[in-house]
């Protein structure tokens, strides 16, 4: 790969970090820009709506790196600056700010942009403004305006019924603001974690003040130039002081339209990461066939993050005759709620089955494997990590279950 002195990595979060560092130690010694939409240097994004929201943590110590770590890297660290387009043909991608990086490839890793109710932006002369009191987290920025929001005896509307909304919520609670939970689900988090795991975090959640009113919204309310609360599909209201939308994403493309570069739920990538000759993705914004059932999946994970960075910079520098690999990642993610660590591997989600194989839900302390049509599809465990990593593989081979065991008799050598 001599030939290769120009690689470009665009966006500057987890997925970003990693692949430029995937780069250099992997031997890449030419020119590495790293673009970033944001001013901050790379940090982290979990703990926004814990650590950082409650005010725990202060921004410095979200970051991935220190200075001095990113500059053995030898970055050119364009920060604050967008990618605006890529030019596949001139092998160029254009900033905001007018400048433009020449690459001789590029790994995208732009991530994902929060979804709005209509009614949460504001016009302001030609462009549009968030409506104070109307929030979402996704960046730094973001948990910091709504860290001044969230006070003892505010209301919050959190709408959502995932992760972040849950997450808020139980951070918000603690911090004494009154906390409506809007979840259009029956069981908020059964689709994540399965039903089990969920029941039981919902019961916490309600355990600590938090009122969970299900139904679906529609628009935001304004009173006076700020949020008020939200419109509901069947035309009640909540009111709240302010509002945080937790009602997914979408991925960060768009200035990716006109290039080229295959766009599906996401950068559309093979299975190797390749989005084309000299184009790889990584992170929340790629989506890839899955080696098991063959179709699309997009993750937005952190830990698949780093693990997909690496993943591409090595197929990248690989070369096209080079041997790459299939990336066939067992998706891992964790949440915080409560003083409670739930972490969970595959799909827990939509399971028929919940078998335990260490502790009890009653105590907050079990692992599981969540099986769909007697194999095993996910793992989920609170306080027994051991037990929980003991499923892993398994779930990766989608195993059946029970396991198969070997007796002495099964497994000794024939006699002769």
């Amino acid at each position: 790969m001599t030939a290769l002195q120009e690689v470009a990595v665009v966006g500057a979060g987890a997925a970003g970090l990693h692949a430029a560092e995937a780069l250099r130690r992997a031997g890449y010694d030419g020119r590495l820009t790293l673009i970033g939409a944001e001013d901050e240097p790379p940090y982290d994004r979990p703990p926004l709506s814990k650590q950082l929201l409650d005010g725990q943590w202060q921004p410095e110590k979200l970051a991935l790196r220190s200075p001095g770590a990113l500059e053995e890297l030898r970055l050119d660290l364009r920060l604050g600056t967008p990618a605006e387009r890529l030019d596949r043909q001139a092998r160029t991608v254009h900033l905001a700010d007018g400048h433009r990086v020449r690459c001789q490839a590029v790994i995208l890793a732009t991530g994902v942009r929060p979804r709005r109710l209509p009614g949460a932006m504001t016009p302001l002369r030609a462009a549009k403004t968030p409506l104070p009191g109307a929030h979402v987290l996704r960046t730094l920025a973001d948990a910091l305006a709504l860290r001044e929001e969230l006070r003892p005896g505010v209301r919050l509307l959190v709408v959502g019924g995932g992760l972040l909304g849950a997450e808020a919520a139980a951070t918000a609670v603690g911090l004494g603001a009154e906390v409506t939970w809007l979840v259009s689900a029956a069981a908020p988090l059964a689709a994540v974690l399965g039903a089990e795991t969920a029941a039981l975090l919902t019961g916490l959640h309600r355990a600590h003040g938090v009122r969970i009113h299900r139904g679906a919204a529609r628009a935001v309310l304004q009173r006076r130039g700020r949020a008020a609360g939200v419109r509901l599909a069947d035309g009640s209201e909540l009111a709240a002081d302010a509002v945080l939308m937790a009602i997914g994403s979408e991925p960060a493309t768009e200035w990716l339209a006109g290039s080229g570069v295959p766009l599906a739920d996401g950068v559309a990538c093979d299975a190797n990461c390749a989005a084309g000759p000299g184009v790889w993705a990584a992170g929340d914004a790629a989506s890839w066939p899955d080696p098991r059932t063959g179709r699309r999946r997009r993750l937005e994970q952190r830990t698949n993050a780093g693990e997909q960075a690496l993943h591409a910079a090595r197929n990248l520098l690989a070369g096209p005759d080079g041997a790459r690999q299939a990336y066939a990642p067992v998706p891992y993610l964790w949440t915080d709620q409560y003083g409670l660590r739930v972490q969970a591997f595959g799909s827990p989600g939509g399971a028929d089955r919940f078998e335990l194989v260490d502790g009890s839900l009653a105590d907050h302390r079990f692992a599981a494997a969540c099986l769909r049509e007697g194999r095993v599809t996910g793992a989920v465990g609170i306080g027994s990590a051991r037990a929980l990593r003991g499923l892993r593989t398994q779930v990766a081979a989608h195993a059946p279950w029970p396991p198969v065991t070997h007796t002495a008799e099964q497994t000794a050598a024939p006699l002769t």
